[in-house]
C-alpha cells in the first residue's frame, strides 16, 4: 500500500478518534486526551495511536481507560472511516513532547551559561 494512502488513513483516524473521545466516550479518565499521531501498518490491520494527557500523573489510568474503550472506538470508526477493516488499536503514551521539552531545557541552560561567561 502506498505511503500516501496510509498517511491519509492515519490522518482520518487521528481526526475521528479525537472526535469520538471528545464527544462519545463517557469515561472521565479519558478527559483531556490529545491524539498526537497514528501509525498504521502497511496491511491496515494494526494501528498505534499516540496520545498525551495534561496531567502526567494520570498516564497509567488514562492508558488503561483507552484500552478498555478501544472496542467502542473501533465500532464507532466503522461508520466514519471508509476502509474495509478497521485496524486493531493500541494506545501508546507519546513521550516525544516530554523529550522535546527536555532538549529545549538543555539548550536554554546552555544559552544561559554562554551569557554568564
Amino acid at each position: 500500500m502506498s505511503n500516501i494512502k496510509t498517511e491519509r488513513i492515519s490522518d482520518a483516524l487521528i481526526e475521528q478518534i479525537s472526535y469520538i473521545i471528545a464527544t462519545e466516550v463517557k469515561n472521565k479518565d479519558i478527559n483531556f486526551v490529545t491524539i498526537t499521531d497514528v501509525k498504521v501498518s502497511s496491511d491496515l490491520s494494526y494501528a498505534k495511536v499516540y496520545f498525551t494527557v495534561l496531567d502526567e500523573s494520570k498516564i497509567d489510568v488514562t492508558s488503561k481507560a483507552l484500552k478498555e474503550a478501544s472496542g467502542f472506538i473501533r465500532h464507532e470508526l466503522r461508520d466514519r472511516v471508509e476502509i474495509r477493516q478497521i485496524p486493531e488499536l493500541e494506545f501508546v503514551y507519546d513521550e516525544s513532547i516530554k523529550n522535546a521539552q527536555k532538549i529545549e531545557d538543555i539548550i536554554d541552560k546552555l544559552h544561559e551559561e554562554e551569557k554568564s561567561n
